[in-house]
């Protein structure tokens, strides 16, 4: 799996704007890709997935290009996660 990191997550990459995944599961969700990248980067998922395990509300997922709030949402071993980041201020 590709998975695209944005800006505001490259430190925890050390800068690497893409990272090729493996997620285990036969039948794996956006849960189980949030983890593997959490094993390989550290602190990545609770950047992404707040206390009550609901994607923050500053972030989107986009799996293979459609919108995923819900991580249960099935995933592509061979498929594209696209983190993205709202800009705040004001």
């Amino acid at each position: 799996m590709n998975v695209r990191i944005p800006g505001l997550l490259l430190s925890y990459t050390n800068g690497a704007k893409n990272v090729e995944l493996r997620v285990a599961p036969a039948a794996p969700t956006l849960a189980d890709a949030l983890e593997a990248l959490n094993e390989r980067y550290p602190g990545m998922r609770f950047r992404v997935v707040d206390e009550q395990g609901a994607v923050r509300r500053h972030i989107k997922i986009f799996v293979d290009g459609v919108l995923a709030r819900d991580l249960a949402t099935p995933v592509r071993p061979e498929g594209e996660l696209m983190i993205v980041g709202a800009l705040t201020g004001g």
